[in-house]
């Protein structure tokens, strides 16, 4: 009995099967968390393109830049009159998130107005969270900074053509592979682009 219990080899295959299983599932579950991954990159980039986009021909949510008057300044030791080109060092970076707008860096207006919460809620964040649900309003962070576009006392709407900066900051990516206890935080992702016409409550 003692021999044919040594030498008996019928249940090896199951042996094996047991020890190759976890690390199958480990390569399988890694390779949907790789997709996954890159799925929520993806998301993320296109709904910066898709808030930057709707931001640039929307209503400005810094409500003060939009009625700054750069007629008179001075500016770089240039003082601009009517029609001249308003340049980039007009403004430096009025940074907005869902709750206030503030001047972090260069020159801004004196006032950047209060905040078009009716712009972010109802056009902005819907268009963002359409590409990417899990966005919320505390991850969204707009950037307005000077593009050396713009006419000082143009008497059609904003003066200064800003350049519109979306960011999603604090993003996080669960994988699998971990049981769901483990979290990455994903990097801040941004696009940018040239305001437009910065008025109106929708985008065509």
């Amino acid at each position: 009995m003692q021999r044919r219990l040594i030498t008996e080899c019928g249940g090896s295959s199951s042996a094996e099967f047991a020890l190759v299983v976890p690390l199958l599932l480990v390569l399988l579950f890694g390779v949907i968390d790789g997709g996954r991954f890159l799925w929520d990159i993806n998301r993320a980039e296109k709904a910066t393109q898709v808030g930057v986009r709707v931001a640039v021909v929307t209503d400005l949510v810094p409500s003060g830049l939009a009625a700054e008057d750069y007629l008179d300044q001075t500016i770089d030791g240039v003082t601009l009159t009517q029609g001249d080109v308003i340049p980039a060092g007009a403004l430096g970076d009025i940074q907005c998130s869902r709750t206030a707008c503030n001047c972090i860096s260069g020159l801004c207006p004196d006032d950047v107005g209060t905040l078009d919460t009716a712009t972010f809620d109802n056009v902005f964040l819907p268009r963002i969270k359409a590409m990417y649900p899990a966005v919320q309003a505390s991850n969204v962070v707009l950037h307005y900074t000077g593009s050396g576009l713009g006419y000082a006392g143009d008497p059609h709407g904003s003066q200064i053509s800003p350049v519109v900066t979306v960011r999603l900051t604090g993003l996080q990516f669960q994988p699998i592979t971990s049981l769901l206890f483990l979290t990455l935080d994903l990097p801040d992702f941004r696009t940018s682009l040239t305001a437009e016409d910065l008025s109106g409550s929708a985008s065509n």
